[in-house]
């Protein structure tokens, strides 16, 4: 039988671990699709060496476990001296800071993909025709395809929204008290895995219900003209 006086009595940690992670996730998804941008048009690039290290950014970071690359970051920077000794070891000590940065980096590997994907996407059409027109290159993006590309890549990039919500609970394994962090702290305490975890899985579904709901109304606002006209 379910306690539930553990779950209400500690509600107020997990609230706290809910804004962690609610931090830690939109300011990786932030950081991560400003970076993912310039990487994607870089992978698109015809010139062989301008793809190739962008691509093999894309393909580190695909293709390592998120949780590995947490830990390069935040057990493996410690072990070099020239990082100890400098200002940025402010930044790599704190299991806060290293958490954010490999989120911000996996996110970006996944969404320079998608973006990727969708530039490639674009209807030769619109180009031709957008060219026939006189524009610039730097128009050409700014006005067709980056456009094009974000409206494209709104339903895969909604998923992968989803998958960094619930990757972040990595971060509990390295101190940082998140939602999952939450959940190891109560556990701890009063032995209740079920109970403990449970109550943040069911935090994680609010969270997740909330994103689907917001991508949903993007969704019906980019795509409104493809929907059927009614007379």
């Amino acid at each position: 039988m379910m306690d539930y006086e553990v779950i209400f009595s500690n509600i107020p940690l997990y609230f706290e671990g809910l804004w962690v992670t609610i931090q830690l996730v939109l300011m990786a998804l932030v950081l991560g699709f400003f970076l993912a941008l310039p990487i994607a048009l870089l992978a698109t690039s015809k010139n062989i060496l301008l793809r190739v290290p962008p691509k093999s950014y894309i393909y580190f970071f695909r293709g390592t476990p998120l949780l590995v690359q947490m830990f390069m970051i935040y057990h493996g920077m410690g072990q070099f001296e020239a990082i100890r000794e400098s200002v940025i070891w402010i930044v790599f000590k704190e299991a806060y800071w290293c958490a954010l940065i490999a989120f911000a980096l996996n996110t970006a590997g996944y969404t320079a993909e998608i973006l990727r994907g969708t530039i490639e996407q674009t209807p030769f059409g619109e180009i031709e025709a957008a060219r026939a027109c006189g524009m610039s290159k730097t128009t050409l993006y700014r006005r067709i395809i980056l456009p094009g590309t974000f409206r494209r890549a709104l339903p895969a990039y909604g998923n992968e929204v989803i998958f960094m919500l619930h990757g972040s609970a990595v971060a509990g394994v390295i101190t940082i008290v998140d939602l999952f962090g939450a959940a190891k702290i109560v556990n701890s305490r009063y032995f209740v895995p079920f109970e403990s975890f449970i109550t943040a899985g069911f935090f994680y579904l609010c969270v997740t219900f909330i994103i689907v709901g917001l991508f949903k109304k993007l969704e019906f606002r980019w795509y409104a003209h493809l929907h059927p006209r009614t007379i």
